[in-house]
């Protein structure tokens, strides 16, 4: 897939304002999510949601996103080794993503009852997952992480040198409310 042309507009199609302002999103509402996630499957995206909520610990988290990734039997279930095989999915796509899918869209829901029990973690995995995006775009691929938590206020430090924004539907504190 090809970056996307320079006349698209910050108001043009979700994707691209999705991904203007960095490569990882908030939500709270999950409606919200669903509609932009129904939106980006439509549009050839492959879509892997994950619930957040099942993982009790690091391992949980990195061993639940390795088998969706369909990552390799070497994954060693650590932060370095997560950061090697993401990045060969944003790369080169070797595993992870479907050969013809426009990009990859990591989905998280519930994130803040992981978030607040592994604050650390989730902070690194978040910036590990932009890092990678920000290098899949460097070579014409889209790879997107969507975050949602019922937690209005959650906040993170920036990841891959940019900032976790709310979503221009709930940028505004009055517009976020769990659903």
């Amino acid at each position: 897939m090809t970056a996307f042309t320079p006349d698209a507009e910050m108001n043009a199609d979700l994707d691209f304002r999705l991904m203007a302002n960095g490569f990882v999103t908030l939500f709270c509402r999950r409606s919200l999510l669903r509609e932009y996630t129904s939106w980006l499957d439509d549009h050839g995206y492959q879509v892997t949601i994950l619930d957040a909520a099942a993982w009790s610990s690091q391992e949980d988290l990195l061993v639940g996103i390795g088998a969706a990734l369909d990552f390799p039997d070497y994954y060693g279930r650590s932060l370095d080794a997560f950061n090697d095989c993401f990045g060969d999915v944003a790369s080169d796509a070797a595993y992870g993503i479907a050969p013809k899918a426009t990009g990859l869209v990591l989905a998280f829901t519930n994130f803040e009852r992981f978030a607040t029990t592994h604050p650390e973690t989730s902070q690194n995995v978040l910036d590990i997952i932009a890092d990678n995006a920000r290098r899949a775009a460097l070579f014409g691929r889209r790879v997107m992480c969507l975050v949602q938590s019922s937690d209005p206020r959650i906040e993170f430090d920036p990841v891959g040198a940019m900032p976790v924004l709310w979503n221009d539907a709930e940028s505004l504190d009055a517009t976020r409310q769990a659903d």
